[in-house]
């Protein structure tokens, strides 16, 4: 068993590598403990992304639905033939992610069937689903098992994942837009998006940004550097969209080269060494 679980582990890690190089760098920054931990996590919420958002040809709410039993099945069994299944019900179990944080994130992937257009509640209902509880996952493999930490840690934990997930919606316009025909920011004009809006939008992240970087502070060391490159990473990504017109992020993906990458994380790791964080 230890051997075909080491083996699933395996494969998210390479679902990580093979789908983010900016995730896969931050990820190699955690202590050796954490890392197929949160490779774990990483492929399970990437797979059921991947259910809604490209498998256009495929009965999407089939594979869903059967996703999610799947995803009960394996945690209450605690196996699956599914290697991405198996490595995260590994981890739910020894690290007791709440499934109330798995159901609320796959609600969040049910919304992205048929869901296009979001109010406000509907908005900040798919960012908890879709980001702060995978924050709360992550947190609780960090804190290893200290629910005081946890506690402590959590209203931090959902900032971060907010803030990232606002950020890949205007990084994503283009696609969201006209591709999938979805916008996620409430009462969205594609027709009408301009500087105006958009820096409405950016003073809002900036404000998850400030809580979650006290948060980061505060992780164990163990932790700390590889969420700080991935703050760092969208903090860059950020201030890119901040310096690009709404025309032009509306129509094309606004990237940060893979060199830009390296250089960020050997800023990182160079702050972190000597406690500048």
């Amino acid at each position: 068993m230890k051997l075909y679980t080491d083996v699933t582990y395996e494969c998210s890690k390479l679902v990580t590598t093979n789908y983010s190089t900016s995730f896969s760098l931050g990820v190699s920054l955690l202590h050796k403990d954490f890392i197929m931990p949160i490779h774990a996590i990483y492929g399970f919420v990437r797979f059921a992304d991947e259910i809604v958002d490209t498998f256009h040809t495929a009965d999407k709410k089939m594979l869903l639905d059967r996703f999610i039993k799947d995803t009960h099945n394996a945690i209450n069994e605690k196996i699956s033939l599914n290697p991405i299944l198996h490595c995260f019900q590994d981890t739910v179990n020894k690290y007791h992610i709440d499934i109330e944080l798995i159901d609320t994130f796959l609600r969040s992937m049910e919304m992205d069937l048929d869901k296009t257009m979001y109010n406000q509640e509907g908005y900040e209902e798919y960012i908890l689903g879709s980001a702060e509880v995978v924050g709360l996952m992550c947190l609780r493999i960090f804190v290893e098992g200290d629910e005081k930490k946890y506690q402590e840690l959590k209203p931090d934990a959902m900032k971060l994942g907010s803030a990232f997930q606002k950020i890949n919606f205007l990084r994503d316009l283009k696609a969201d837009v006209h591709t999938l025909g979805r916008s996620y920011f409430p009462g969205f004009d594609a027709n009408n998006f301009n500087d105006k809006v958009k820096k409405e939008i950016e003073a809002d992240i900036q404000q998850d940004f400030d809580a979650a970087l006290r948060g980061i502070k505060k992780l164990p060391r163990k932790a700390r550097l590889g969420v700080y490159l991935a703050y760092v990473y969208y903090i860059s990504l950020f201030n890119k969209i901040q310096d690009t017109p709404a025309e032009k992020v509306i129509q094309s993906r606004i990237r940060i080269p893979d060199f830009k990458k390296y250089i960020l994380f050997a800023g990182s790791y160079l702050k972190h060494s000597f406690n500048m964080i």
